[in-house]
């Protein structure tokens, strides 16, 4: 109806989102053209993304990027997960727009009840209805249905429609029954059952109206199903060139969309700059940071981004639920690894080797530790349940195997240490968060990351198997990106390490850091 203009929210299970991002990064790559770009003079349309200067924005071009923004958030996830669909079930989580929608949707319908009760009728409303219901309907049409199109052109003939109104002579009850029938040819078979409802209906007509309206709005999020899953190959075998074509298009209207992203690599260069040191005392020659160094530098920088306070890097906002995912597990992962290390260094040989014990506790610590991404998440309590459990199931297997159960003072120690390590500064904790970043920043400069997934440093162990598939899913992230936006980095990072200039042999060449990036 003329109010419903909002659009269905996609809606896809957590645990799909990157389930073929491994699958999607197979694309053939398109770093060669990013690595070029750092040696050349940005003269390639292809791998160049182009820039203009400052410029005041127009509305209108605020809403064409936006849109443009929307499209590219589409088709990045049509490609990454193959569970993407949309779904009408899905509110907006803005409550003050749901009243507004909900007491405009209330007041057409009741405007509409009152117009068709008059005497005699008024049909402004049901005019305006039946003429958004015949724009649908056409929609649905493939481009070679001219009868059928040709038929709802000539019952749902809107100006005829208009003088029968004035003539107090519609038959309304008759164009809906139409409007369903035809609704039935063009349905899908899982709408059968909504269509046969309404076919039997002996409600008022407004109230058929209103279910037929309904039932076009689950139509049309059938026809758009289709159409991605229609669409899904071509985006698969081109994605590359259209994300990246559709990321120029918004950088064209909106200048300031890399701003975030040369922040957030300005950082990683901040970073690197303050720990490199002269290489060439008898020259006073600072070593020149490779650029592939500073981008992966950046990536590391996002396992430990604070969603909370800083926005994230433009380039990176499509797989932005993604990345907080692996964030959040990292996160658990590691609570898991300081608590079995806790335990292991303070019992020591009378449970080493247990598997089925470290698998007990490992399962035990994961559970109570579920959902401590967020707000109202009690860390330190769930710590003191932890540490109590895992007393407990240490007696269990102690007195199980004739050793002495802990002493009360070990285990006031153990969880005193346990419960330490929601302390920032925690030495446990700054260990694990440093082997951690060691293995990343390891997988990112390598040639072949995942033949290195098992290769974990030492105290990472315990969460060795489930590391391995968060590093999986982070590489192939990355390197997708990379992929794709590699030409906007060069951009930046030219600027940033270059902006005086540098003779093409004076630039940096990692030919390890290149095959990484191609993976």
């Amino acid at each position: 109806m003329p109010l419903n203009n909002e659009k269905p929210s996609s809606t896809s299970s957590a645990e799909d989102h990157g389930s073929d991002v491994e699958s999607s990064s197979e694309v053939v790559s398109d770093l060669d053209c990013s690595r070029d770009s750092f040696n050349s003079d940005f003269s390639s349309k292809h791998c160049t993304p182009s820039s203009s200067p400052p410029k005041s924005l127009t509305l209108d071009e605020v809403m064409d990027s936006a849109r443009d923004i929307f499209n590219l958030k589409i088709s990045h996830e049509i490609v990454m997960n193959p569970s993407f669909h949309m779904d009408m079930s899905s509110r907006p989580q803005n409550r003050l727009f749901e009243v507004v929608r909900d007491n405009m949707h209330k007041a057409f319908w009741d405007m509409l009840k009152e117009e068709l009760s008059d005497e005699p009728p008024k049909y402004q409303f049901a005019i305006k209805l039946l003429e958004e219901i015949r724009e649908i309907l056409l929609s649905f049409l493939n481009p070679g249905a001219n009868r059928m199109r040709t038929q709802i052109m000539e019952v749902l003939d809107m100006d005829l429609i208009r003088q029968q109104a004035d003539n107090n002579a519609v038959d309304i009850q008759g164009l809906a029954s139409f409007i369903i029938n035809t609704m039935g040819k063009l349905c899908a078979p899982v709408r059968e059952e909504e269509i046969k409802k309404l076919r039997e209906s002996t409600d008022n007509i407004v109230i058929l109206l209103k279910e037929i309206f309904r039932v076009i709005d689950l139509m049309r999020v059938d026809h758009i199903n289709f159409s991605i899953e229609l669409i899904r190959p071509f985006l698969q075998k081109y994605s590359v060139e259209y994300e990246r074509e559709k990321f120029q298009k918004i950088l064209d209207k909106t200048p300031t969309a890399l701003n975030h992203t040369t922040a957030w690599i300005q950082a990683a260069k901040e970073e690197l700059s303050s720990a490199t040191v002269p290489t060439d005392t008898n020259h006073g020659k600072t070593a020149v940071l490779s650029p592939f160094q500073l981008l992966n530098t950046a990536f590391l920088h996002i396992l430990r981004w604070d969603y909370s306070k800083n926005p994230i890097p433009e380039t990176l906002v499509t797989d932005e639920t993604r990345l907080q995912e692996i964030q959040w597990q990292l996160n658990q992962c590691q609570a898991v690894n300081e608590v079995m290390l806790i335990v292991y260094n303070t019992v020591g040989e009378p449970i080493q080797g247990l598997a089925s014990l470290s698998d007990r506790l490992k399962r035990m610590i994961s559970v109570l530790l579920n959902g401590m991404h967020k707000p109202d998440f009690k860390f330190d309590e769930s710590l003191e349940v932890i540490s109590a459990q895992i007393c407990c199931e240490l007696n269990k297997s102690l007195t199980e195997r004739n050793y002495p159960a802990l002493t009360p003072e070990v285990q006031t120690m153990l969880t005193g240490q346990i419960c330490s390590i929601s302390q920032k500064d925690n030495p446990i904790r700054t260990l694990v968060e440093d082997r951690i970043q060691q293995y990343f920043s390891v997988l990112l400069s390598d040639s072949n990351p995942l033949a290195k997934l098992e290769q974990v440093p030492a105290g990472l162990t315990p969460i060795k198997a489930e590391l391995g598939l968060i590093a999986r899913k982070f590489i192939s992230l990355v390197n997708y990106n990379r992929t794709i936006y590699g030409p906007f980095y060069a951009g930046i990072i030219k600027k940033l390490l270059f902006s005086n200039g540098p003779s093409e042999e004076s630039l940096p060449r990692d030919r390890a850091q290149d095959s990484a990036c191609q993976d």
